[in-house]
């Protein structure tokens, strides 16, 4: 690559050669970028220095095209031991640690953010990264509630940033030719898909209040949630409590609904409604069993979620790197099932590929068509760092995002009120006839961590 200033670079357009067709990776080599010049790097920050957000930061930094100047997160124990794992990484350059991430959105060197942290804090930090004109990467689910993730979409296009969400399966290419055999009527008509997010994930008991662990800010990690004395189970189960999540439908479940979304071409549906329970006694508030059902105009959709089921497998590692290997359907927890006239389609995330089961002579299975990949990380970073150079829609636009999400969003507030069935203004995204529901649809945020209306 040819020696040009930084800024210059990154603002390359879309025909600059730089493998972009329609928004999708077709770089052969998802590390074809690798140990780029200084001057060529994207500058990084990272919102959020837990498991998911380390992992993130070292495996961009491994990539030798970026370079992360500041790591933001509440808790000084986990930026600084980053901060020191990411100087190594990075030949000795070491990132600031700060508590506060507005002070990588005032660093004019940030070129973009990551955003790791916990759900109700993705909307508010990418809202405020793309009002400062930083490009975001946001984990998924991208929002806490419906109205959210409007207004993320919203602060994407007033301010034009790429916004790139963590589903990863939008970058796979055997999920790009799924999509296809679909489309193309290979399956014949489709009317029906069951969507599964099953494993093994035990209650807990509620601890008593506390005091927060030393170096650790308890109200800015709380942030837009009702103010609360710290609690180590809330701290340490944030995904089964309304206040910051809504269970393992938007923290897993969502990989397979927006791949599921994604490969049947539907939005929004015109009806959902969901029912289960909490089972297993404790203190967590989002059910270890549910089913949600999607009408759609020809299409019915179900996603059906168990947590007390550890025989059920997710797709292993062994799988996912395997250019041959597929999950043995009947207990793969995160499987979906697309059955149409002319066959059933197993289809499994993550580097899990797809077979095509049509009927069979006898009873054993007759696989039909199949196609296999590999665990599309590498492409979806690639991705992201693409169209910040080339300013065109990732792979996993937040729209996409936005969209895929609202299904979890639609059945969590339907589980609330007890499986009430909720009917879908396709045009405005809200629950028509029914406020309790859309008391549901957004929360109220606490000062100062509120998002307005205009953003």
């Amino acid at each position: 690559m040819t020696q040009i200033h930084r800024r210059q670079f990154l603002a390359q357009s879309r025909n600059a050669g730089l493998g972009i067709a329609a928004g999708w990776t077709i770089l052969q080599n998802a590390g074809s970028a690798r140990g780029a010049p200084a001057a060529d790097q994207v500058q990084l920050g990272l919102i959020g220095a837990g498991g998911r957000g380390s992992n993130l930061a070292m495996d961009f930094a491994s990539r030798g095209d970026v370079r992360f100047v500041g790591i933001a997160d509440p808790d000084t124990n986990r930026h600084t031991a980053l901060s020191k794992a990411l100087a190594d990484r990075q030949g000795g350059s070491a990132p600031l640690g700060v508590g506060d991430y507005r002070a990588l959105l005032d660093d004019k060197s940030v070129d973009a953010v990551i955003v790791a942290t916990p759900d109700h804090w993705h909307a508010l930090a990418a809202i405020q990264s793309c009002q400062a004109e930083k490009d975001v990467y946001v984990e998924k689910p991208p929002s806490h509630n419906a109205w959210e993730g409007r207004k993320m979409v919203e602060a994407a296009r007033k301010y034009k940033r790429v916004v790139q969400v963590g589903t990863q399966n939008r970058s796979a290419e055997y999920n790009m030719a799924a999509r296809k055999y679909i489309a193309d009527g290979k399956l014949g008509k489709v009317h029906f898909c069951r969507i599964y997010n099953q494993k093994g994930w035990d209650n807990f008991p509620l601890q008593p209040d506390s005091e927060p662990p030393a170096g650790f800010d308890w109200d800015r990690w709380n942030g837009p949630a009702p103010e609360a004395k710290y609690n180590a189970t809330y701290h340490r189960n944030w995904h089964h409590f309304w206040r910051f999540s809504s269970g393992d439908i938007i923290n897993d479940g969502i990989h397979q609904i927006d791949l599921a979304r994604f490969v049947l071409g539907v939005d929004y549906p015109k009806s959902v409604y969901s029912t289960g329970a909490r089972y297993e006694p404790g203190a967590a508030e989002s059910p270890d069993t549910q089913v949600a059902v999607y009408d759609f105009d020809d299409m019915t959709v179900t996603f059906e979620l168990t947590l007390y089921t550890p025989y059920m497998l997710k797709i292993s590692p062994l799988i996912r790197q395997a250019p041959d290997k597929y999950p043995y359907w009947p207990q793969c927890a995160t499987r979906i099932e697309i059955y149409g006239s002319d066959g059933l389609m197993c289809l499994g995330r993550h580097g899990g590929g797809w077979q095509v089961f049509g009927r069979p002579g006898l009873q054993e299975g007759a696989v039909t068509d199949q196609q296999k990949g590999l665990f599309p990380d590498p492409e979806h970073k690639e991705n992201f760092l693409q169209c910040i150079r080339s300013r065109a829609l990732p792979n996993a636009d937040i729209e996409e995002g936005h969209r895929s999400v609202l299904w979890a969003h639609y059945a969590t507030i339907s589980y609330r009120l007890g499986g009430q069935k909720l009917v879908i203004d396709r045009q405005s995204e809200k629950i028509v006839g029914n406020d309790d529901a859309m008391k549901l649809f957004r929360r109220e945020y606490r000062k100062p961590y509120v998002i307005d209306e205009q953003v």
